[in-house]
């Protein structure tokens, strides 16, 4: 989540505000809603203060570098900065559910926590509420949404009946939708377009179960993908390549193929690094050059079997020529970096590029530009 350093009004409210600019505020102001107008001019600001004067209570001026028309934020008071929750120009949109979770993946770029954030769910669907265009899609992200029961369903209304064109994307588990409780609570009469992305690690219990730290997680995710299936959901499988996973891959390919046919499609992930996976980077940092051909076996075990497919988060030149039309440029827009080996690159342009914490961590292959010979063996 994105945090600009910002000069504020006195006394705003703690909570979601539209980001306007003061020639755009007559004719998108709304008695529902709240408006930070960004000001550029002692003039804009003179005038803000004087419409809140005026009895427009919900309006306030602001003024920060990297804020834009249309952003969607929290202001945070005392430290003078704002929280941007979504960005009407990003071509990725995600709004962010919980951090509690009931696995503890290795590799997990957001460490989870225990405290009750419930509040959450009311950010969110006033975050909704307050975005003047419908974004072609819309992640709900975590932590673990299912945790939230009623309240994910609540934030799902909410985008219908706010955006009913948007088609959202949820990121969860799976496991709680072995609970009969928790599928009444959410998918029950449940009618607009949704995809769940499901993660998927191994092809039996105990490598899947490894992965995400916690014992039983593969019978309930199957349990749960099994349940999505029977409510008619799309489902999108997603696969982090860390080595444990990458040892079993072609044989999970094949599970998938076998007992998991209805799902849309596979991701295969390059792996963040952030998060739990510093901790545990002898596990989770590979060098994906070196497991090229277990990924081109994979990849004709998922066509052998009639399985979509793609590469999300890995570098063209990390992946053997073969694959790089199935891979896409994932990696959201503000996280999204290119290495100094990029500049001159010929497939730049087409390529994912690098986590912008990569110096951090590590990146997924020795990075090297691609010459334009290449792209046309």
């Amino acid at each position: 989540m994105r945090r600009i350093k910002v000069r504020l009004q006195a006394q705003v409210e703690m909570c979601v505000h539209r980001v306007v600019t003061y020639e755009n505020l007559a004719s998108e102001w709304s008695p529902d809603l709240r408006f930070f107008v960004l000001v550029f001019s002692a003039e804009n600001q003179a005038g803000t203060e004087a419409l809140r004067q005026s009895g427009l209570a919900n309006i306030a001026w602001i003024e920060g570098k990297g804020l834009q028309e249309g952003d969607i934020v929290v202001p945070v008071r005392d430290k003078q900065e704002v929280l941007v929750l979504l960005r009407e120009a990003d071509a990725h949109h995600s709004l962010f559910m919980t951090n509690r979770c009931n696995s503890y993946c290795l590799m997990c770029s957001q460490p989870p926590t225990l405290g009750d954030d419930g509040w959450l769910v009311g950010e969110a669907i006033d975050a909704v509420r307050h975005l003047r265009k419908s974004p072609p899609v819309l992640g709900l992200t975590g932590g673990e949404p299912l945790l939230l029961g009623t309240g994910l369903r609540q934030v799902l209304n909410a985008i219908e009946q706010e955006h009913p064109t948007t088609h959202v994307e949820i990121l969860t588990n799976g496991r709680l939708f072995s609970n009969r409780q928790v599928v009444s609570d959410i998918l029950d009469g449940l009618t607009m377009p949704a995809r769940w992305l499901v993660p998927l690690y191994g092809h039996c219990n105990f490598v899947h179960d490894f992965v995400v730290q916690t014992q039983g997680a593969f019978d309930e995710t199957i349990g749960g993908l099994l349940t999505l299936q029977a409510h008619g959901q799309q489902i999108q499988l997603r696969i982090v390549l860390i080595e444990p996973v990458l040892r079993v891959l072609p044989e999970l390919a094949a599970f998938i193929g076998r007992n998991l046919p209805f799902v849309r499609e596979v991701a295969l992930m390059g792996c963040e690094p952030i998060g739990f996976a510093l901790a545990n980077r002898e596990l989770c940092e590979v060098n994906l050059h070196e497991w090229g051909e277990t990924l081109e076996r994979s990849a004709r075990t998922l066509r052998r079997f009639s399985i979509p497919y793609l590469f999300m988060n890995a570098p063209l030149c990390a992946l053997p020529q073969s694959l790089w039309s199935d891979a896409h440029r994932s990696i959201s827009d503000w996280k999204n970096e290119y290495a100094a080996e990029c500049d001159g690159c010929a497939v730049k342009e087409s390529c994912s590029g690098l986590f912008s914490w990569y110096e951090r961590g590590w990146k997924p292959a020795p990075i090297r530009p691609i010459k334009q010979a290449e792209t046309i063996v």
